[in-house]
């Protein structure tokens, strides 16, 4: 399977890891979003979107990364410890993954994209909205370790992507009990998190660079 990614990207560290966690290898080929190599005829062949991470896995091509994370478990996943088979317990999945893409990790893009990319000062209401979404996630793991039911899923791996990048802007944690004890525990029980980890400190030395233009 050919995987187009950026080692800075969440959506693209969360294929990277469930990758890992059930035992498939990509032919990793690094799209380089900054030289527009996103936009060059060969990749908007492959998606006419031309966003990352795109997988091509023998001709079928899919983007939106928690797509992708369904597809790799349903497909490749010995087992369905990562996406439950029983209905209510992938629903609990599946809405943790919407929320993920389209409540958490936008408020993380709304806030600190223009900071980083057009020099924008930051929005003291957008930081609001972030920290809001924040807290929904401290109320889901009131009492549990996992973010959708009792073992580690994709939902997991999707939403760690997305709180370890917020790290690196040095969002605080530490007023979120529970998020704070799940994340710890995260780290040491998902598959492929020292790649991730790595993937941080050069995305930190990225944004360092930026805010220093």
């Amino acid at each position: 399977m050919d995987l187009y990614y950026s080692p800075y990207s969440a959506a693209s560290r969360s294929i990277l890891m469930t990758g890992k966690a059930i035992g498939v290898e990509f032919n990793r080929k690094v799209i380089n979003i900054v030289e527009n190599e996103h936009l060059k005829p060969e990749f908007v062949k492959i998606n006419p979107q031309h966003t990352i991470p795109t997988l091509v896995d023998n001709g079928f091509a899919l983007w939106e990364s928690r797509a992708i994370l369904v597809y790799l478990v349903e497909k490749y996943a010995k087992d369905d410890s990562l996406y439950p088979n029983d209905p209510k317990g992938r629903a609990l999945v599946n809405q943790r993954l919407y929320y993920d893409m389209g409540t958490l990790y936008k408020a993380f893009a709304e806030y600190y994209y223009p900071q980083y990319q057009k020099k924008a000062p930051a929005d003291p209401e957008l930081f609001k909205k972030l920290e809001s979404a924040v807290e929904i996630l401290d109320l889901f793991l009131q009492g549990q370790l996992y973010v959708a039911g009792d073992r580690l899923t994709i939902a997991d791996i999707a939403i760690l992507a997305t709180i370890s990048t917020l790290t690196v802007a040095d969002f605080d944690l530490s007023k979120y009990a529970n998020v704070s004890k799940w994340y710890e525990n995260a780290k040491k029980v998902t598959p492929g998190w020292d790649e991730n980890e790595k993937s941080l400190q050069e995305l930190r030395a990225l944004a360092e660079k930026l805010k220093a233009k």
